[in-house]
């Protein structure tokens, strides 16, 4: 399903292990979304009704490794 734009719509958005229990600062991914249609999807916590970026799994996989390490 997509919206007017051609956008995917996507549920099941899920915030980072290190974001604030009231929502915090953080980006949101959908697991299942990555799973079956090999992109993710990732969106400002804070404006959920914002732009998504649809990024390939190694590039999420990239940014994570980078979050882990402190480099951002």
């Amino acid at each position: 399903m997509t919206d007017n734009t051609g956008t995917p719509q996507v549920t099941g958005w899920v915030s980072s292990s290190y974001s604030e229990p009231n929502g915090g600062q953080c980006v949101q991914w959908v697991p299942a979304h990555a799973a079956a249609h090999g992109t993710v999807p990732v969106r400002d916590s804070k404006n959920p009704a914002g732009p998504a970026l649809m990024v390939s799994p190694a590039a999420w996989a990239g940014l994570v490794e980078i979050a882990r390490g402190g480099e951002v």
